[in-house]
């Protein structure tokens, strides 16, 4: 590599490590509470504090169904009717921001 090419390349190596570090500074949050026996409430954002509104929360069936398709709202919350069937939540900010709640793991009023 020519040395005319040397800062250039410290300048794009400093750059892709400030991309690295903030892509790594927001893990995916997701938190779901019975609101009573029939509604659930879900609430999605990230580690950083922001929120996650239009982030698809989809509620899925153990045969891998989806029984409520969803987006989050302005508040980053989805209300849902609790399924009949056994479920999972899904959070899904795209590649490498899901989570998954069992149902199991919802807390209860």
């Amino acid at each position: 590599m020519s040395n005319a090419f040397r800062p250039l390349h410290a300048v794009l190596l400093v750059l892709c490590a400030g991309f690295s570090a903030s892509a790594l500074a927001h893990n995916p949050m997701c938190e779901c509470k019975a609101i009573d026996a029939e509604q659930i409430q879900c609430t999605g954002g990230f580690s950083d504090g922001s929120g996650a509104p239009g982030v698809t929360l989809d509620v899925i069936g153990y045969d891998e169904t989806i029984l409520v398709p969803g987006k989050l709202g302005a508040d980053s919350k989805l209300t849902f009717k609790k399924p009949s069937a056994e479920f999972y939540v899904l959070f899904d900010a795209g590649p490498g921001h899901v989570v998954e709640i069992d149902q199991a793991d919802i807390q209860a009023p």
